[in-house]
Parts: structure tokens; C-alpha cells; sequence
């Protein structure tokens, strides 16, 4: 197999366009061309060929991969289902993953702690926090280093309460109503109850 023709792209920096003998064009960055000493008029083995076609293949996935990063911020596992979809295998998708951690790209850690600040400041709870940590498949070792960034709760469900109860009569359907909406923000009973403590209504023990 030999390559026809060797050039930089116009659209991408950083990335080289081997056209080869058959027609077909291998999209390659600049560690590919260095690596496999291209130039144009080489002959490439077999063996050499196959190696540069994956290395094509790697190089354009992780190009993918930082391009999606760089949009919508992901958890590892979420990074790996989607290379798993472009077609990546197991094997690419965790040497892709390895070396973007390497390089700052994906960070576990601080992805937790993005998403734990941005649900707290919507107005959600711990156990919608970590059901959200879950979805995302964020590592569990994890969880309670992000949620210490959560907001104080009581601030959220008196704003809530605040909004909620205004201007009605505070009867036990109201308190109850109130109560579920905000379990199902994911906020934790021994909070809800001091929240309405603090708005004033009596509860039953």
C-alpha cells in the first residue's frame, strides 16, 4: 500500500490527510506521521498498514472524544458507552480514557463535585445528588467528597417553603404536599421537618 499524497488538513490543526493508493484518505494527527516516519510515495507493509489504519482509528476516536468533552463535560463511564457506540472496543476505549485523564480532559473527581453544585443550586436534595452520581456512573469512593460541596440545605427549603406555603392556610394537606415536593427534590425528611419548624408549623411527633 503507498501513499499517494501527505498533507496537513486545512480545517484541523494538527491533523494529516494520507491519501493512499486505493483512494481511501487516513485522517491522522501529528504523533501518527512522526511515529510512522510518513511521507508521500511510501510503501507501507502489510503489517505497517494495519498498524497505521488503527492508529487512524485511535486518533480520530480521541479527537471525537475531546471535541464532545469540550461541549458537555462527562464521567469516564459515560466517555467509554460513547466511544463504545462509535464503534471503539474495549481495549481503545479504556486507552483513550487513560490518556485523556493523563492530559486533564476528564476528571471524575471534579465532574462530581460540577454536577453536586449544579443540582444544589437548582434546589435538589442529597438523595437526588446521589441518584444523579449513579445515572452518571460516577465511582461511589467519590460521592461524599462531591456532596460536602452541596449547599447548605436549609437556605433551598426555606426559599422553597417560602415560595410554596405564600398566602395559603397552613393545614395538614398543604404541610404534606409541601413536604412531598420536597422529597422529591431529594431532600431528607430530618431536613424537611426542621424546614417547616422554621416556617412555623407544628408537627406531630
Amino acid at each position: 500500500m503507498v501513499i499517494e499524497d501527505l498533507k496537513p488538513s486545512k480545517r484541523v490543526e494538527g491533523r494529516w490527510l494520507a491519501v493512499l493508493e486505493d483512494g481511501s484518505m487516513l485522517r491522522l494527527g501529528e504523533g501518527e506521521v512522526v511515529r510512522f516516519a510518513l511521507y508521500a510515495g511510501k510503501e507501507l507493509g502489510g503489517d505497517e498498514a494495519e498498524e497505521l489504519q488503527k492508529a487512524a482509528k485511535g486518533s480520530a476516536l480521541k479527537e471525537k472524544a475531546l471535541l464532545l468533552l469540550s461541549r458537555k463535560p462527562q464521567s469516564r463511564h459515560e466517555l467509554e458507552r460513547k466511544l463504545g457506540e462509535w464503534g471503539a472496543l474495549e481495549q481503545e476505549c479504556a486507552a483513550i480514557c487513560d490518556r485523556l485523564e493523563e492530559l486533564g480532559y476528564l476528571d471524575d473527581a471534579a465532574y462530581a463535585g460540577m454536577v453536586a453544585r449544579h443540582y444544589s443550586a437548582k434546589g435538589y436534595g442529597e438523595r437526588k445528588l446521589r441518584d444523579e452520581f449513579y445515572r452518571r456512573g460516577i465511582p461511589r469512593e467519590l460521592w461524599e467528597e462531591a456532596l460536602a460541596q452541596e449547599q447548605d440545605p436549609a437556605q433551598a427549603i426555606d426559599a422553597f417553603l417560602a415560595k410554596k406555603l405564600s398566602g395559603q392556610e397552613i393545614d395538614r394537606q398543604t404541610l404534606k404536599k409541601a413536604s412531598d415536593a420536597l422529597a422529591r427534590r431529594g431532600y431528607r425528611w430530618s431536613d424537611i421537618s426542621e424546614g417547616l419548624r422554621r416556617y412555623g408549623a407544628e408537627l406531630d411527633d
